[in-house]
């Protein structure tokens, strides 16, 4: 196909070429022979890709536009040669060697033309004929430049760099400055997958890679990466490039087994593969029977860049509603409408050197030309009037697709860098990459991707794009998706399907990992008790913080709620009322005994012992209203030395009153040496240094180890507890023990002295209550101990109360009664009291 030429005064030709642009495919008959006549091969059957020549003309395009532009390149005007590969390999090396050397006659290692200055190549399509056109160009130092991500894919850096360093170091940095930057498209084509499966949580999927290098390298580069980010592949299976009829059969067992992995439940499948994949796959499906299943054959397939969604020679007729909602990441391209009008000027006869557009033509409109070879009844005659607009998308595309574009732009790196080795002016500077434009100004954005949606309806193709893949974005913004615009298969009734290995594990579970199965696979427990996870797929449950508890589900934190006795409590309020009412009743009888302070049984038994036994009580009864309420420093300070003082001072004066009992008794008898101990400062002795050792035991606790406002997290599960730390437990427990050695000691004195004759029974109702009070206080150190919170606060003020009443009721009760009921036998008690010289 020849050029364009520029008027220009010195023109200088170069010549660019493209291989695999125009794409032949050729089926060969089953007898397993290629014949080369007359240094040309044939084949039985051939049809060509009608969308590559769509990617042909692009590059005529590109040509064009340059030859036209006078501000670069002056004086020299650019051609170019198109071949085909064949997808052979020895097509692929003749059509390179023809390209090197032939002119009039093919002469191997001779320059016989110097008109054609071949300056570059581009192509091809595919990384396996890229990689065979590079084999010969490297031995002849012709630069070969990338027009598709996947040609360099299997080609390190180090092999690039020696590939251009063939050449002279003034070329291999210029091309190195523009195509340098397709190394990592393959890269961001891996990054787009991984976003695109985080983005709708698919942790389990099947991959289908080309079986060639380039296939091998995409599943090198991926496969780490999505075990980087938490993603398995359930399988990986190798796709065969089928492309000749007559290794079909080589191929039945290997599609069986690639269509049996796809009829299973996984609903997310990754297609990597070169531009004929598509129609590969598409056989395979059709081999296995999928026209019968159709409508439950639920897939999401993404497919790679490099994919063309297009079927070609006998597959035509085929459709692709299988495919129907694929998602596709195709190149980077921009609108170019002067290549819509370049494509309505074409028609059959456009250029003469345009070798391929008859071919391209009969099989575009299903027409012939009559001077054609091929012909029969069922097509129609061509009139060259057909309109390319009129071509079914997805064989044709009026404007530029992704690899038309990278065609584009790769003709127009290849100039720029021609133009800057020409230049007198070229300040580039060497080693450093930078991006270019082409003739719309555009910048060439070789690091960025679209993501489109794939839609077909019959025979027609529905593309739409969703979102993009930029590697230069801000975080959060490299990979965008409209979601709105997504259509799912119907079977998924427009839910985004679930692709995972099992059921997620939902909060309150955990992940455990199941043995010799991949890490997507685990199955889900329960957390332990006490912890808890939030969200789902959890590796680890961990423990709420101290001021929550976990719920009954194990999937969240609940603030616990502070709790403390407090008056409003209905047992604070229980036990209020019982201790303002034995108050109540201690203020009544002190009042009784002031009032009848003169009566003989007032008078029996130390007066005014009984008074401060009262008060005492009395006080006793009011201590319980320091254990209400929230903890606070003066109340923890104050609640437990006042009632271990103050029972100490009740119980020291019932010790006291019993004392005097037994003294009165012992000193009536004659010579009795009691008689010096009977006097009435005895009762009050006993009773003062008594308080005072417990008051100095209580000194000593808040002086070492005062109690304190503390919160116990712990005792409840839901619940804080406000309550007083006792600062020390042994100087508490000192007191409990003193007031028990006091209550014990008065059981024991009264106990002797009860068998007194039966009209003085004080020292019986003594022994009661201290029985009583003994009995109450025994069992409330286990009681306590066994509490926790309220219940704790609750157990000691019952005990303050009970222990008093009993002290209350089994002392004074019966003598309330004589005053009040029974006013007739005070006389008797007088009298007793005397004869046996009880003290007033």
């Amino acid at each position: 196909m020849a050029g364009f030429p520029k008027s220009v005064l010195s023109p200088q030709i170069y010549s660019l070429s493209g291989s695999c642009l125009a794409g032949c495919y050729c089926f060969w008959i089953p007898i397993r022979e290629q014949h080369y006549q007359d240094g040309k091969y044939y084949c039985i059957l051939c049809y060509l890709v009608i969308m590559y020549h769509g990617h042909a003309l692009a590059l005529a395009f590109a040509v064009h536009e340059i030859n036209q532009d006078p501000q670069i390149l002056p004086n020299v005007t650019l051609g170019f040669h198109i071949c085909d590969s064949y997808y052979d390999a020895t097509m692929t090396y003749r059509s390179t060697l023809d390209l090197l050397f032939k002119s009039h006659q093919f002469s191997p290692n001779y320059k016989c033309d110097k008109q054609r200055n071949l300056i570059a190549v581009i192509g091809g399509l595919g990384a396996a004929t890229s990689s065979h056109i590079a084999k010969l160009l490297d031995f002849y130092k012709i630069p070969q430049v990338g027009s598709d991500l996947e040609i360099f894919a299997q080609i390190t850096n180090r092999d690039w760099r020696y590939l251009l360093l063939s050449i002279s170091q003034m070329q291999c940095h210029e091309l190195l400055k523009y195509c340098i930057p397709s190394f990592h498209c393959n890269l961001i084509l891996n990054i787009g997958i991984v976003h695109l499966l985080q983005y709708f949580g698919w942790i389990w999927v099947g991959i289908f890679a080309v079986d060639n290098n380039s296939g091998q390298h995409f599943l090198q580069s991926l496969e780490p990466l999505l075990h980087e980010n938490g993603i398995c592949a359930a399988y990986t299976k190798r796709l065969p490039y089928i492309a000749r009829l007559d290794k079909m059969e080589e191929h039945i067992e290997i599609c069986y087994s690639i269509y049996k992995q796809l009829k299973n439940d996984i609903h997310v499948v990754i297609i990597y593969g070169e531009s004929l994949t598509i129609a590969a796959l598409r056989f395979i499906l059709t081999l296995g029977g999928i026209e019968n299943e159709k409508l439950y054959f639920k897939k999401v397939w993404i497919m790679t860049a490099q994919l063309d969604f297009m079927l070609t020679g006998l597959l035509r007729g085929w459709d692709l509603q299988i495919f129907h909602g694929a998602i596709a990441f195709a190149i980077h391209s921009e609108d170019t409408p002067n290549f819509s009008e370049f494509l309505k000027t074409i028609n059959p006869h456009w250029n003469k050197g345009d070798r391929f557009i008859q071919v391209f033509w009969e099989q575009a409109f299903d027409c012939f030309f009559p001077e054609s070879w091929e012909q029969t009844e069922v097509m129609g005659q061509c009139t060259g009037n057909e309109k390319l607009e009129d071509i079914f998308k997805p064989l044709f595309e009026m404007s530029m697709t992704g690899h038309s574009y990278s065609v584009y732009n790769a003709v127009h790196s290849v100039a720029r860098a021609l133009h800057d080795m020409c230049s007198s002016q070229s300040n580039y500077n060497r080693g450093k990459y930078t991006s270019h434009t082409n003739k719309r100004g555009n910048t060439v954005k070789m690091q960025t991707l679209q993501a489109w949606q794939v839609m077909f309806s019959e025979y027609i193709f529905f593309p739409q794009k969703i979102g993009k893949v930029d590697p230069n974005a801000p975080q959060g913004e490299q990979f965008t998706i409209d979601e709105s615009m997504l259509v799912w298969h119907p079977g998924f009734k427009q839910v985004p399907p679930f692709s995972l290995c099992n059921e997620r594990c939902r909060p309150g579970c955990r992940k455990k990992k199941k043995e010799d199965q991949p890490f997507c696979c685990y199955d889900c427990i329960l957390c332990p008790d006490g912890e808890i996870s939030n969200s789902t797929d959890m590796d680890d449950c961990f423990r709420c913080p101290e001021d929550h508890y976990p719920s009954n589900g194990r999937n969240t934190c609940i603030p616990k709620n502070i709790t403390f006795l407090s008056y409003k409590d209905p047992l604070g309020i229980s036990l209020s009322a019982i201790a303002v009412s034995f108050v109540l009743i201690t203020i009544l009888v002190l009042q009784i005994f002031i009032k009848h302070k003169d009566t003989p049984i007032v008078k029996a038994n130390n007066r005014n012992l009984s008074y401060i036994l009262l008060i005492s009580l009395l006080l006793c009864f009011l201590s319980p209203f320091l254990f209400l309420g929230q903890p606070e420093e003066v109340r923890c300070l104050l609640r437990q030395p006042t009632f271990g003082i103050l029972f100490s001072v009740a119980v020291s004066c019932v010790l006291a009153k019993t004392m005097i009992v037994s003294l009165a008794f012992l000193a009536t008898k004659p010579g009795s040496w009691m008689n010096k101990w009977a006097g009435r400062r005895l009762p009050y002795s006993i009773a003062v240094s008594s308080c005072l050792i417990q008051a100095s035991i209580c000194i000593a606790w808040l002086a070492t180890s005062p109690p304190f406002p503390d919160v116990d997290m712990h005792s409840a599960h839901e619940e804080i507890i406000l309550q007083c730390n006792e600062g020390s437990v042994t100087m508490f427990y000192c007191v409990l023990s003193y007031m028990g050695f006091l209550a014990l000691a008065s059981f024991i004195v009264a106990f002797l002295v009860r068998k007194l004759p039966d009209r003085f029974n004080e020292a019986k109702f003594i022994t009661f209550s201290m029985l009583a009070f003994c009995s109450v206080w025994i069992s409330f150190v286990p009681t306590y101990l066994s509490a926790t919170g309220k219940a704790m606060v609750a157990v000691e003020i019952f005990s303050i109360l009970t222990s008093g009443a009993s002290l209350l009721g089994c002392i004074f009760f019966p003598k309330c009664y004589i005053i009040v009921l029974r006013p007739g036998m005070a006389v008797r008690v007088r009298r007793s009291s005397h004869n046996y010289g009880c003290a007033c």
